[in-house]
């Protein structure tokens, strides 16, 4: 017998059979931390992905922290997206991988979830008490959408949301962890935790996999206006060799081209360590400290085995390495002090 057959708590529908329901293509509301590239929904340009490797272009579909923003008094949000891939994994809640979250400031209104057979695509609605706010929609963090429409009662009120605080995005670049592996909802990816905490514009540039320090990469990110940036990829440097080679080249680049720019480096959030999971840390370590040396006043340093309070240490990882909401929450907790102080312009 089905869960939800014994416990109606478990059990999810997407039939929306609301009154009046009209859907709207969403290209017409405000797109955050993804852009429309030839009318396809990506984290960064195809042809700049494609120049970084294969594997990059195609997780570029995945539109992790990607938000869709507006205003409206409508009693209900729907969805209806079609995908073209949907991120199914044996650890990753669908609710995360696949599934979006709807937001107001910092509270939470419920997630739109697809039913755990989806094929390409999948509608859900989530009931509101029409009273007009700002409303966030989390993008999927494993899943990419060719076409999305947001359902609303017919004529409601919808307005754009007012601006993030910090409009300048805070860029993160890293491993299949940054992309938000293994959030249970859409939102909790530490920078989904962080964007609604510090109310500041995010882009996650996570690459599950692939984020291996390219200069292709460096040269992009180097290029984007930004307020902070947060470089995290030891873990895909296929060797600590690899991440010796790779990691200073790729801080110089940024650097190179934002000599003010606030820059923070962390590691794997792990409170455990293996041997070389140690030098992999001291590798990050000394371009922290090498920049330091340089004379660089505005590099950060977050090692990623002192993240998680002892209380939580076996309870923050979902296979001893991605985190969980538990984790992400942590990871979050250990940036915010300083990224609130760096986008006030305070000295840290």
């Amino acid at each position: 017998m089905d869960i939800e057959k014994i416990d109606k708590n478990f059990a999810v529908t997407n039939k929306i059979d609301r009154d009046q329901i009209e859907y709207i293509d969403a290209v017409n509301f405000d797109l955050y931390g993804a852009i429309l590239d030839n009318g396809n929904y990506r984290r960064m340009p195809e042809e700049v992905a494609k120049s970084v490797s294969q594997n990059v272009y195609w997780i570029n579909h995945c539109l992790a922290d990607g938000r869709i923003r507006f205003a409206t008094d409508s009693p209900y949000i729907a969805v209806c997206a079609y995908c073209n891939t949907i991120g199914r994994m044996l650890h990753f809640p669908m609710t995360g991988s696949a599934g979006m979250d709807l937001y107001s400031g910092k509270r939470y209104f419920g997630t739109f979830i697809p039913n755990i057979d989806e094929k390409n695509s999948f509608s859900a609605v989530i009931d509101l008490d029409g009273k007009m706010r700002d409303y966030t929609i989390n993008l999927p963090l494993y899943t990419g959408i060719d076409k999305l429409y947001i359902g609303l009662k017919k004529g409601c009120k919808i307005k754009k949301a007012k601006p993030y605080r910090y409009t300048r995005p805070v860029v993160f670049y890293g491993s299949s962890i940054t992309q938000g592996g293994c959030a249970s909802q859409a939102g909790s990816s530490y920078e989904g935790i962080i964007s609604r905490e510090l109310n500041c514009d995010i882009l996650n540039l996570g690459f599950s996999g692939n984020a291996k320090g390219e200069v292709e990469m460096a040269q992009y990110i180097a290029s984007l206006d930004m307020s902070v940036f947060v470089l995290d990829y030891d873990h895909n440097a296929t060797t600590v060799k690899d991440l010796q080679d790779t990691h200073e080249r790729f801080f110089k680049i940024v650097r190179n081209a934002h000599p003010n720019l606030p820059i923070i480096m962390m590691t794997r959030p792990k409170p455990r360590l293996t041997g070389e999971e140690v030098e992999r840390l001291e590798v990050v370590k000394t371009t922290y400290q090498n920049a330091i040396n340089s004379g660089d006043k505005n590099v950060y340093f977050i090692p990623g085995n002192t993240i998680f309070p002892a209380v939580v240490k076996d309870m923050a990882l979902v296979d001893n390495c991605h985190p969980n909401s538990c984790g992400f929450y942590f990871m979050a907790k250990a940036l915010i002090p300083t990224l609130k102080k760096l986008l006030k312009g305070e000295t840290v």
